[in-house]
């Protein structure tokens, strides 16, 4: 049986996080610009505030939670593995040549941690002889961190028919979706139920795509962002592998202006339930044009696809795809505060079953516009969270929600 998930809201069953470590207290207003992340949050607040969140997961729809760190653990019990990862590591230092000496003097928890929180130059000096750490500065990285890492849904997406490991636009972020992947193609719990769509084996499959741009519609039906971190390219080998696979036979192409506020598909829009759409309608407004990929009608033995540039709006794409669509727009909240609490994804809450999300307490009236039309909002603390700017749908990657 391969890893699907046929929607966005039905009941959640399994999850991956991960919660902040020690690479969060790795920022510094000189640095966090290089690591590609907007503050230097509190960690222990930061924990706190994560706790919560996968409490609520397990208290509300009695899911497994899978912590990422644990996960990558375990895999790193296979020696060639933690050699391919650390090397991979360093290799963005232009270090790889220490691979073998840092390996003997890392134990495997702590090549779990060096590979998460990084690792400078002094906390190995003594121990590596290298004449190559010489000329390095003590607070220099050796191995860089990843503090974006919690927002995990950025690193892959499973959808009707398997699944889409991400190839980050940023290269620097490459090393988290691809700690994801080793995961799920060595893990056990994971290894044996994997059906891949995107990468493919060919050399044309590296254009970028990340998870936050990918919003499954129905079990026929998914919605992929073209926006500043998803490409056209990846949008269209991605729909290839789907419909050629099936059961899905329409993929929209969401055309998003190549902007940071409109990072993510998912920072338009979210699914809460079979009928009912949480939307900033500034973003979705912004929406330059929209396609549809679906299957070529011919005697071909090989699926072969077309593209159709739609006259539709991405508001009627969603009506066409959902029975009796209500959309809840955050404008509809308080005029003076929609901006503000879109800047903190307000639209990107975590749907956890049929009208129930896990939302920002911050976000106080796009939640009470929600609870207006009968959604069950569970609200978490998120005032050092929100720093990274993601909600609590991009600190998830499903793995499994309920049939019905």
């Amino acid at each position: 049986m391969h890893l699907t998930i046929n929607s966005e809201f039905a009941t959640l069953k399994e999850v991956i996080v991960h919660r902040p470590g020690r690479e969060i207290d790795r920022l510094t207003p000189y640095n966090k610009h290089l690591l590609l992340f907007e503050d230097v949050p509190y960690l222990e607040e930061m924990q706190r505030e994560h706790d919560v969140f996968t409490k609520l997961i397990r208290e509300k729809c009695g899911a497994e939670v899978y912590y990422f760190d644990k996960l990558l653990g375990d895999i790193l019990s296979d020696d060639k593995l933690r050699y391919e990862l650390i090397r991979e590591a360093l290799a963005v230092s232009r270090l790889d040549h220490l691979t073998d000496e840092l390996l003997g003097v890392l134990t495997q928890e702590q090549c779990v941690q060096a590979l998460i929180a990084g690792i400078k130059v002094h906390e190995v000096r003594g121990s590596v002889s290298s004449n190559a750490l010489a000329d390095l500065l003590d607070l220099a990285f050796l191995i860089p961190p990843c503090p974006n890492l919690y927002f995990q849904r950025d690193t892959a997406a499973i959808l009707p028919g398997g699944i889409v490991f991400s190839s980050m636009r940023l290269a620097e972020r490459q090393r988290e979706a691809n700690m994801v992947r080793k995961i799920f193609e060595n893990h056990s719990l994971f290894k044996n139920k994997i059906h891949q769509i995107y990468p493919g084996t060919s050399n044309n499959h590296n254009h970028s795509i990340e998870g936050g741009d990918v919003i499954i519609l129905s079990d026929k039906a998914a919605a992929i962002g073209c926006s500043e971190r998803t490409d056209e390219k990846a949008v269209y080998h991605v729909a290839k592998s789907l419909i050629a696979d099936g059961p899905i036979e329409r993929v929209y192409e969401v055309h998003l202006p190549k902007k940071r506020n409109f990072m993510h598909l998912d920072t338009v829009f979210t699914i809460l339930d079979k009928n009912r759409v949480l939307t900033y309608p500034d973003a979705l407004q912004a929406v330059q044009h929209i396609s549809v990929y679906t299957r070529k009608e011919d005697k071909s033995e090989v699926v072969n696809i077309k593209r159709t540039v739609l006259k539709s709006t991405l508001r009627e794409v969603l009506k066409k795809e959902i029975d009796n669509l209500e959309i809840i727009g955050t404008d509809k909240v308080n005029q003076e505060y929609a901006l503000r609490e879109q800047w903190f994804d307000g639209a990107n809450v975590f749907t956890i079953g049929p009208g129930q999300v896990i939302s920002y307490n911050r976000n106080k009236h796009t939640n009470q516009a929600l609870r207006d039309y009968g959604i069950e909002v569970f609200e978490m603390p998120s005032s050092e969270l929100s720093r990274g700017l993601g909600g609590p749908r991009c600190m998830s990657l499903p793995i499994a929600r309920s049939e019905g």
